[in-house]
């Protein structure tokens, strides 16, 4: 196998392991008490940090399983987040060559805008259906805390895990 499939999949493969961990970390009872503030949406920040760096790394459907099993795991409408988190996915994997330019404030404010999105159209749907939800304020704390998260996320996926975007002189994407 050469290199650029081989490091290719191994991506794919680290970011299906670090959003188990997640997932795993998030399920783990530590604290027999209710949180007193809700805690960021981690697997989001991650999987938008990934997909504007690197948009081959995270396929669409690698996310939409991912996001599935998340909904599943953590009992919320199962699908639903899953859909919105794959529609702002695919949202900033088209914009994510044409902020190669922005910088990091503009991609910070762009993923801003779609977490926000995704947030509020999740809970608009479910109002909708009359499904019985948490309380707006805790909500908004997430939603500030996902978005807060986010410039941390992108540092360890550049500096650890090795997640950089592809330089416009670089042009060697492997097809996914």
């Amino acid at each position: 196998m050469d290199s650029p499939t081989s490091q290719l999949w191994s991506k794919r493969v680290l970011y299906l392991f670090l959003a188990m961990l997640i997932l795993f970390l998030h399920l783990l009872p530590l604290d027999t008490q209710p949180d007193r503030w809700p805690f960021p949406d981690l697997l989001i920040a991650l999987t938008f940090a990934w997909v504007l760096r690197r948009p081959e790394y995270v396929p669409t459907l690698l996310v939409a399983f991912v996001m599935l099993m998340a909904d599943l795991l953590l009992q919320r409408p199962p699908g639903l987040l899953a859909a919105l988190v794959v529609l702002g996915a695919s949202y900033l994997r088209s914009a994510a060559y044409g902020m190669r330019d922005m910088g990091f404030v503009g991609e910070c404010s762009t993923v801003a805008v779609v977490v926000t999105a995704v947030f509020m159209l999740n809970r608009v749907i479910l109002a909708i259906l009359s499904v019985q939800q948490a309380a707006f304020g805790p909500l908004v704390i997430q939603l500030v805390l996902t978005i807060a998260v986010y410039p941390l996320i992108v540092l360890l996926s550049q500096n650890i895990f090795g997640v950089r975007r592809v330089s416009v002189s670089n042009n060697s994407i492997v097809g996914a």
